[in-house]
């Protein structure tokens, strides 16, 4: 089975922002589209899912997911079937009540897109006059709400500059999670300049940079697998950095992660076209573990400049940046400027044998609170550290060291109330 950790469900093209840089059409997002999946059929298909014995974070989206009526209902059911619901939205529906609800529902946290510090550019970049004090409202419910949220920050050349104040102001505002967004240019971003392939290694670098300066919050790049490399090539000692792309830091896109549209249509991400089958005509396990494209992304046997680079299998490059540059979904990625010296290809870390490194009771007590879609990243971590040290036993103090390299000595993105 392949095991699925992430799963982004697109209840709505609904939306109260037009964004210049979202994938979906925004032709029906005032009213929506008839087609849509209702509650029934959305809380069918997370029962199918979890009948088939996967247990994923479930991320409600959009268009707005906010602007469902029954969203809560959809959250009560996921959480009754032991999946962690979380929401992606653009805030400007979290008011105090609105939050009360969903956390009465059951829903464990949102990530909320906030694209600049400065309201006007936000504003622009949203399609929508006050949209950033309404965000800004809304990661004030959450706060004084205590629903966890992340900060989602989509990087552009006319933004990029304001990395640092962005990490600053979400270890401030309290969030748990800094993702780092990387424009594909699929959907209404078609018309967008994405950033240059020099100022994406720059904001990789300083991601890097800013995870070390704020060890309080989590800083990471999302639709940015050289991110792999970069880490890489700044620590070549670490075994951490040798960890794959696809088990944390990179592409989990078919192999841990798959998208659902409003109509049901199963696509292996957001930005790469043609679905896999639909969950209203397939049970959903047959299209995870048969569909075509998916099975082909699992075994990719990449092309052009990523199949001869040494760092293929910790990064990968992005595929859908690669089709949608006009290349084959196996293609060079367009963005990335390393040229490959011939080295041999770097394999990636694995879990040690069984039986060489063993996991003392209380390691293994603690790996059950952490959530499920983190364990195995969790486990391939503390390994790799373990044997780093020339140790044989994961304990719970090494799990403790591990935290607190990552959060410093407070819980993440819990910084003081105001």
């Amino acid at each position: 089975m392949t095991d699925l950790l992430l799963l982004a469900v697109n209840l709505t093209r609904r939306c109260n922002l037009r964004c210049a840089h979202c994938y979906l059409d925004a032709g029906v997002r005032i009213s929506g589209a008839s087609d849509e999946l209702d509650s029934e059929e959305v809380c069918h298909l997370l029962d199918q899912v979890a009948d088939a014995g996967h247990q994923p974070m479930v991320v409600l989206t959009g268009g707005e997911p906010l602007v469902r009526r029954d969203i809560e209902t959809i959250i009560a059911h996921g959480t009754a079937r032991g999946m962690p619901m979380v929401v992606g939205t653009n805030g400007l529906l979290l008011t105090p009540e609105r939050v009360a609800s969903l956390k009465h529902a059951g829903l464990l946290g949102a990530g909320i897109s906030v694209d600049s510090l400065v309201p006007e550019r936000h504003d622009a970049f949203r399609g929508r006059s006050g949209a950033w004090q309404r965000t800004m409202d809304g990661i004030e419910a959450c706060r004084r709400g205590d629903l966890d949220f992340q900060i989602h920050f989509s990087v552009t050349e006319s933004n990029a500059g304001e990395l640092d104040a962005m990490v600053d102001f979400a270890r401030a505002a309290g969030a748990r999670v800094l993702n780092i967004f990387f424009l594909v240019c699929t959907g209404r971003g078609e018309t967008m300049t994405d950033i240059s392939a020099s100022r994406y290694e720059a904001v990789l670098n300083a991601i890097v940079d800013a995870q070390q300066r704020v060890p309080e919050i989590i800083v990471r790049a999302r639709c940015a697998p050289h991110f792999k490399r970069i880490a890489y090539q700044r620590d070549p000692e670490s075994t951490l950095n040798r960890i794959s792309g696809q088990a944390g830091d990179g592409c989990i896109a078919a192999t841990h992660y798959c998208r659902i549209t409003p109509s049901g249509d199963v696509t292996a991400c957001p930005y790469i076209p043609g679905a896999e089958g639909n969950v209203r005509a397939q049970p959903f396990d047959r299209i995870w573990e048969q569909g075509p494209g998916l099975q082909r992304l699992r075994t990719a046997r990449l092309g052009g400049t990523c199949g001869r680079c040494e760092y293929q299998r910790l990064c990968g490059g992005c595929r859908a940046r690669a089709l949608a540059s006009g290349d084959d979904l196996m293609g060079a990625d367009p963005l990335c400027l390393h040229q490959p010296a011939g080295d041999a290809v770097i394999v990636p870390f694995r879990a040690a044998a069984p039986g060489t490194l063993r996991w003392s009771e209380g390691a293994s007590q603690r790996l059950t609170h952490v959530p499920r879609m983190l364990r195995g990243l969790v486990r391939r971590r503390a390994e790799a550290y373990v044997s780093e040290q020339g140790e044989g036993v994961v304990t719970a103090e090494h799990l403790s060291r591990l935290a607190a390299r990552r959060f410093g000595r407070q819980r993440p993105g819990r910084g003081p109330r105001r």
